[in-house]
C-alpha cells in the first residue's frame, strides 16, 4: 500500500486538523487564490469543528493546497495525510498571463496527479481537469466570501476617492486584478479612451514581474494611458476600492471563477463583464455581459440598466457566503477521512 493511500491512524479524530498550503508571500498575497484561501481558513477556525493551520509542518490529517509552487510541492513531498488541491489555476487561464506558458502547462497533468482529490470551483474548471486527468476524483465547491466584510462603506468611499483625487460627482469605473493581457488590460485602456467622461481605476500590479506576458509592452501601454486612467498597484484593503467605485468592469478573457466579481457584487456594484461561460454559470443575469469593446462602452454608459443591476447585486452573492462554502469543504474533509479509517 502506498503512503498516499495508507489508512489514517490518529487519536485526534474528534478535533481534526487541516493544514492550508498557500504561497502568499510578496505580491502573491493579493492574488485571488490566496484571498479565497484566507477567507476559507478563517471561517473553518471560527466554526471550531476543524482546526485549520497555515503553512505549518505538514503532519496534519489533511493538507489543503491552494497553490502549487515550490513551497506547495515540498509540503506535498513531506505530507503523510490526505492531500487536496483546489484548482484555482488551470492551463487555460495561464494563456496571456505568464511568459513560457506552453512549458508550464505541460507539467499540469503531473502536478494534478500528486493529489488525492481536487476541488473544482466551476463547471468549466471541472471539465478542463477531467479532460486532462479523467481518473482523478473531483468535487465541485465554489469560492466564497465573507459577506460581512465585503459591504459598501461610505467612509471608505470618501477615503479612496480623496487618495486618488477623484471628485464625488465623477463616475468611477473600477477593475481589479493582476495586470496582464489575459485580464484584459489592453481592452481596459481602450474602453477608458472611448469614455473620457468617466474615471477608470485599475487596482493590481505585476505579481510575476518581468515573467508576465508582454511585460515591457504593457509597461509602455500604461505609460501612454489616457488622462482619465489611474493604476494604483495593489492596495491593503480592497473594500475601499469597491466602495469608491460606481461600476465594476471585468474585461478578463479567461477565469476559473472570477472572485473579484463576487466581491464587487457584494459591495453593491453593477458589473460589466466579458461574456465568459463561467460568468454565465456562476452569476447568471446578475451581470451585464459584453463580447467586444463597443458593447462594453455601451454597457458602461447605460445608466438605467446599471441601476437595475445595482439594486440586486448584493442578493446575487448569497449562494457564495463563506459560511456555506466552509461547511461544504469540511464535509468533504470528513468524507475523505472516513474512507481512510
Amino acid at each position: 500500500m502506498s503512503e498516499a493511500s495508507a489508512p489514517i491512524r490518529t487519536a485526534n479524530i474528534l478535533n481534526p486538523t487541516v493544514n492550508f498550503i498557500v504561497e502568499d508571500m510578496f505580491y502573491f498575497k493579493y492574488i485571488g487564490c490566496a484571498t479565497a484561501a484566507k477567507a476559507l481558513h478563517r471561517e473553518i477556525n471560527k466554526n471550531g469543528t476543524w482546526n485549520a493551520t497555515w503553512n505549518e509542518q505538514n503532519t496534519a490529517l489533511i493538507s489543503h493546497y491552494h497553490t502549487f509552487g515550490p513551497l506547495a510541492l515540498y509540503a506535498r513531498y513531506q505530507s503523510t495525510g490526505i492531500n487536496i488541491l483546489t484548482a484555482h489555476s488551470t492551463p487555460r487561464v495561464n494563456i496571456g498571463n505568464i511568459a513560457g506558458t506552453d512549458l508550464i502547462n505541460q507539467v499540469y497533468p503531473y502536478i494534478y496527479k500528486q493529489f488525492d482529490h481536487i476541488i473544482t470551483i466551476s463547471q468549466a474548471c471541472e471539465d478542463e481537469i477531467k479532460t486532462i486527468l479523467p481518473d482523478v476524483p473531483v468535487t465541485r465547491i465554489p469560492n466564497g466570501i465573507d459577506r460581512q466584510k465585503y459591504m459598501r462603506n461610505k467612509e471608505a468611499r470618501a477615503l479612496f476617492r480623496e487618495a486618488y483625487g477623484i471628485a464625488e460627482d465623477d463616475t468611477l469605473v473600477l477593475s481589479v486584478g493582476q495586470i496582464s493581457p489575459r485580464k484584459g488590460v489592453y481592452d481596459f485602456l481602450e474602453v477608458a479612451k472611448r469614455c473620457p467622461d468617466k474615471k477608470f481605476v485599475w487596482v493590481g500590479g505585476f505579481p510575476y514581474s518581468i515573467l508576465s506576458t508582454d511585460f515591457l509592452s504593457m509597461k509602455l501601454a500604461l505609460g501612454r494611458a489616457a488622462e482619465n486612467v489611474i493604476f494604483t498597484d495593489f492596495i491593503p484593503d480592497i473594500v475601499h476600492a469597491y466602495s469608491g467605485a460606481d461600476i465594476f468592469f471585468m474585461p478578463s478573457y479567461a477565469e476559473t471563477f472570477g472572485l473579484v466579481v463576487l466581491e464587487a457584487l457584494a459591495c453593491e456594484l453593477p458589473v460589466v463583464a466579458r461574456n465568459l461561460t463561467e460568468f454565465k454559470e456562476i452569476y447568471g443575469s446578475s451581470l451585464s455581459l459584453f463580447c467586444n469593446i463597443e458593447e462594453a462602452c455601451n454597457a458602461i454608459s447605460d445608466e438605467k440598466a446599471l441601476s437595475i443591476l445595482q439594486s440586486s447585486a448584493r442578493d446575487a452573492t448569497s449562494p457564495y457566503d463563506i459560511v456555506d462554502v466552509a461547511k461544504q469543504t469540511t464535509e468533504l474533509y470528513t468524507e475523505l477521512l472516513e474512507t481512510r479509517r
